[in-house]
């Protein structure tokens, strides 16, 4: 369609682009060809990186925010408007945001002729990847929406609190019964905690099965917490009045304004995610109250997880085989050493097995790392055993090993490559580990036994103590943990427990060695127990492989 004799001039447009504006908020924009003359509505200015919302040399600097690989096919298209062969400008293409982010817009508009050739090109630019303002299935506004309600508050943001609600495995509702009925859900719950918040507090729907709740009103978290125990409540209701046809439940993280110290939108949704994410983590149906602390813990933790991942990767740099000795507890000779893992990083210094070692299990680095330290303790072992032929040496092994790796065929194959008695091995594992892994542990020492290797019952008397396991499989050692031997020497029922516990294992014929014994009055006392090894600071701190050598191994030979 072709537009002739302009009943307006370019700068009467650009008038009517700035009181547009406000009230809009798609980006206006006339481009002037004659002139080479770009102006677009001024908020554009706020999202992209645009030289102004007024300036010259227009498909050149159009470099400055298209999207790179989308240039050419827009500058083929200008053009054609400029030359004359096209009357209409239509094009689905990208832009970049003030991040660095591609950002896919709808570019429209049409020409404008002066005595048949293009004078200029007006239009209308839209965001078509933008998330929605509502939402039609929840019938409330929606994350954009949010984003613009916060960011009115960012110079000074007031008293109160945000409550992040998020359903509880909401995925298997609609994997079971549909994403229709998933939608009904959806609606009721976004009812209920309509029905439950008062005037002045905002209401959004983001991210699939999550909502917001903004109370700038100067709420107090207490309140918070009363408000999240209603909308359970309210949802237990709707779930009894459903004759419990589906059973879900909801948790919440709950931001004090009073905590957040970076007002941005991005931090506040990052921080409200990680107080939702705790109490899904904590169980579920509950809420959780964001504290600097548990969040600065949590970035502590994906820190090293990022480092023990790299060290792994870096062939077990900072990973360090220590040895704590074990001895024989009638005459206080060394009968071997447990094996124990260390890390130690530039960023952080050396960092606690409490802390690093469940980093490794709950992410699978437990199997490389494990595997590395196994072959760290043969390869000690086998050389101690050139002074002490019978030295025995212990390897802890965790569950998740057991679970997810072939550690049967690694620990025989360690064996054979190191040259190593497999009566002088003994492997380790945690009683509690045994809670989850009690099937396929009991096919796997099964097979060790098989090979001549020994077991030791790690942590005994902490947990469950569950006595089938000595039934099962018929450990070799109980060892008996540093928290039970205290409470054994702090009072005269755990010490009578300690020593019945240590006829039934000699009952059974098995070995038992008492861990923790800091002193040598302990020694004495625990004596008495009649174990058969004894380990703790007393007889030896962990210590790396060469002071090992010369503090215990060089002591026997000399």
């Amino acid at each position: 369609m072709e537009h002739s004799s302009p009943d307006m001039t370019v700068e009467q447009i650009c008038t009517v682009i700035d009181l547009l504006n406000p009230c809009i908020d798609d980006h206006l924009y006339v481009y002037d060809f004659t002139n080479d003359y770009y102006y677009i509505s001024p908020h554009a200015a706020e999202r992209f990186p645009i030289p102004g919302t007024a300036f010259h040399n227009v498909i050149e600097n159009h470099r400055h925010f298209v999207y790179a690989p989308d240039l050419a096919a827009l500058q083929t298209d200008l053009n054609d408007l400029i030359a004359g062969r096209k009357d209409f400008h239509n094009m689905q293409y990208r832009w970049i945001d003030k991040k660095g982010q591609p950002v896919w817009i709808n570019c429209r508009g049409y020409i404008v002729h002066e005595k048949n050739v293009p004078h200029y090109m007006i239009g209308c630019i839209n965001e078509i990847g933008g998330r929605q303002k509502a939402d039609d299935v929840s019938g409330l506004l929606g994350e954009s929406s949010l984003r613009s309600y916060l960011e009115d508050y960012y110079a000074a943001f007031p008293s109160g609190y945000l409550l992040r609600l998020g359903l509880d495995d909401f995925k298997e509702i609609n994997e079971k019964f549909g994403t229709e009925y998933g939608d009904m859900v959806l609606k009721k719950t976004a009812q209920c905690i309509s029905s439950c918040i008062k005037p002045g507090q905002m209401l959004y729907r983001i991210v699939a099965d999550e909502f917001v709740i903004v109370d700038f009103m100067g709420g107090t978290v207490d309140e918070a917490c009363a408000l999240y125990v209603r909308i359970r409540q309210q949802l237990q209701q709707f779930v009894e009045d459903n004759h419990y046809e589906v059973v879900f439940t909801i948790s919440g993280g709950i931001l004090n304004c009073a905590d957040v110290w970076e007002k941005s939108y991005s931090n506040i949704m990052k921080i409200s995610e990680f107080a939702l994410n705790e109490a899904k983590r904590n169980g579920k149906n509950r809420y959780n109250i964001f504290t600097s602390k548990d969040y600065e813990n949590f970035l502590r933790k994906k820190q090293i997880t990022k480092i023990l991942r790299q060290s792994i990767l870096n062939h077990f740099e900072g990973f360090e085989a220590y040895f704590q000795p074990l001895f024989h507890a009638e005459d206080n000779t060394l009968y071997g050493a447990e094996t124990l893992m260390r890390f130690h990083c530039a960023e952080l210094g050396m960092i606690s097995p409490a802390e690093f070692i469940p980093i490794l299990e709950e992410t699978g680095l437990i199997i490389p790392a494990g595997r590395w330290i196994m072959r760290q303790a043969l390869a000690c072992g086998k050389k101690i055993q050139r002074v002490i032929p019978n030295f025995q040496i212990s390897i802890n092994v965790s569950y998740i090993q057991i679970m997810k790796s072939n550690i049967i065929s690694e620990i025989a194959a360690a064996i054979e490559e190191f040259e190593v008695n497999p009566a002088n091995v003994v492997i380790e594992l945690t009683e509690s580990g045994l809670l989850e892994s009690d099937p396929r542990f009991t096919s796997l020492w099964g097979s060790l036994k098989s090979e001549g290797i020994r077991l030791a019952l790690d942590d005994f008397g902490t947990g469950y103590s569950n006595f089938h396991y000595l039934y099962e499989l018929k450990p070799d050692i109980i060892k008996i943990d540093r928290s039970f031997t205290a409470k054994a020497l702090s009072n005269e029922y755990d010490y009578n427990l300690l020593s019945l516990m240590s006829d039934m294992v000699h009952h059974l014929d098995l070995k038992l060695c008492v861990e923790g014994i800091e002193t040598e009055e302990e020694r004495i006392r625990l004596q008495q127990v009649g174990p058969d090894y004894s380990q703790g600071f007393f007889f030896g701190r962990p210590c790396p492989y060469k002071q090992f050598h010369e503090d215990f191994v060089a002591k026997c030979s000399a």
